[in-house]
């Protein structure tokens, strides 16, 4: 797919590349983003360079992983967020906030223009998320940006050699008034 830039009112979404190697490097020397993410701990600058540097850009090129850069208005990192191919024409969704820029929305507004992409140009009928159970501030982004929680997945996520429960919620295009690719049938009663 061609390369995509998303814009909010505060944000820039561009194809995460090389140019963010030094950023991404310095990012992931926060404690708490090696605890709640799969990325390598410690996280050298060779991960940064395999990450930004091939492992995005060859992952968009083949449509497997779209994942974005998210600059602030004086085009500082201050996000990373990725959509991630499932099976069934569904996508799942994966991010993190640089530890100077949390607690200011923008993760949350990153992912209502992540997801809303998604829907409407990837046309996924279905973005789930999933997030160890006590990664509070992940699960408050995903309500915020409208994911409805649909409970606990026991032995889930595999992080550093260890299985762990985690929560999943799910978004679908009808959560924002979207039309789905394949028609859905909610269970009834």
């Amino acid at each position: 797919m061609d390369h995509v830039t998303l814009t909010t009112d505060r944000l820039t979404l561009r194809p995460l590349g090389p140019q963010d190697i030094d950023a991404v490097y310095a990012a992931c020397q926060d404690p708490e983003v090696g605890r709640w993410t799969t990325t390598p701990v410690p996280y050298r600058r060779e991960d940064a360079e395999s990450f930004a540097g091939t492992i995005a850009p060859e992952s968009w090129e083949s449509g497997k992983e779209y994942c974005f850069a998210v600059l602030d208005r004086e085009g500082r990192l201050v996000a990373v967020t990725g959509l991630m191919e499932r099976v069934g024409n569904s996508r799942e969704i994966g991010f993190w906030a640089v530890k100077d820029h949390r607690g200011q929305g923008y993760m949350t507004e990153a992912v209502r223009a992540v997801t809303r992409w998604c829907f409407e140009e990837l046309r996924a009928d279905r973005i789930e998320w999933k997030a160890e159970i006590g990664n509070h501030p992940s699960r408050a982004v995903a309500e915020k940006a409208g994911f409805q929680m649909e409970g606990v997945a026991r032995s889930s996520l595999l992080n550093k050699g260890t299985r762990r429960d985690c929560w999943v919620a799910s978004l679908l295009p009808s959560d924002l008034g979207l039309p789905s690719k394949d028609p859905y049938l909610p269970a009834q009663g």
